[in-house]
């Protein structure tokens, strides 16, 4: 008879058990993202980036051709991780550039949270590279885009089939809070939901006041 016991899932994400790889969030790669609105995309990316920050989850950050035709990663990104190096490269697909698959490799951790631009092409060549080589893929499917709906959502099929894992950035920052009794990230998430996290943010702000701030 199986048992229910009072554990997490074993593909549920954790800080400790993933890398996160931000992907050409560039303004070349945006002007033509479609099947997203700019704003809530750069909403999403900056909560993704901020989670990631919270948590001391290790980030990969890369672009494609920043200087000669892609243009700078989003503000958002780079405010939240000043000091780390952004990877520039030449190939379309982030995971044929051996400087990515050694930083990856460097964390040594199998599962990889995935989000960029566009959802078809700079997300779906590494995804589905990785997971053939073994790895559990996570898109953060809400900080991505692409030129049309219909190839963002033909690219998150085209993934799923092969196993990836479909998430959105909200998703992304409680799977990693889980439990509101942590106290050491409690302040920092409430405030980064308050800030980024739209109607639900308002409510936890709401909260607060009638609350006398706790």
């Amino acid at each position: 008879m199986i048992k229910a016991t009072p554990a997490p899932g074993n593909t549920l994400l954790s800080p400790d058990n993933h890398v996160l790889m931000m992907i050409d969030h560039q303004s070349q790669m945006a002007f033509a993202a479609k099947s997203i609105d700019p704003v809530m995309l750069r909403n999403n990316t900056a909560l993704v980036a901020h989670a990631s920050s919270i948590f001391k989850i290790p980030t990969v950050l890369t672009t494609v051709a920043e200087k000669s035709f892609s243009g700078p990663m989003f503000d958002e990104i780079k405010g939240v991780y000043p000091d780390v190096e952004v990877i520039d490269r030449t190939t379309v697909n982030a995971w044929e550039d051996s400087r990515i698959t050694d930083r990856i490799n460097k964390y040594g951790k199998d599962k990889i949270v995935m989000s960029g631009l566009w959802t078809s092409v700079c997300v779906a060549g590494p995804a589905l590279s990785a997971i053939d080589q073994g790895f559990e893929v996570y898109v953060i499917a809400d900080a991505c885009g692409d030129i049309t709906d219909e190839t963002h959502e033909v690219a998150m099929e085209r993934m799923i089939q092969r196993g990836i894992r479909p998430m959105t950035s909200m998703q992304y920052l409680l799977e990693l809070q889980r439990d509101w009794a942590r106290v050491g990230t409690y302040e920092a998430v409430t405030g980064l939901v308050t800030k980024l996290g739209g109607a639900y943010g308002i409510g936890i702000a709401y909260l607060k006041a009638i609350g006398g701030g706790h």
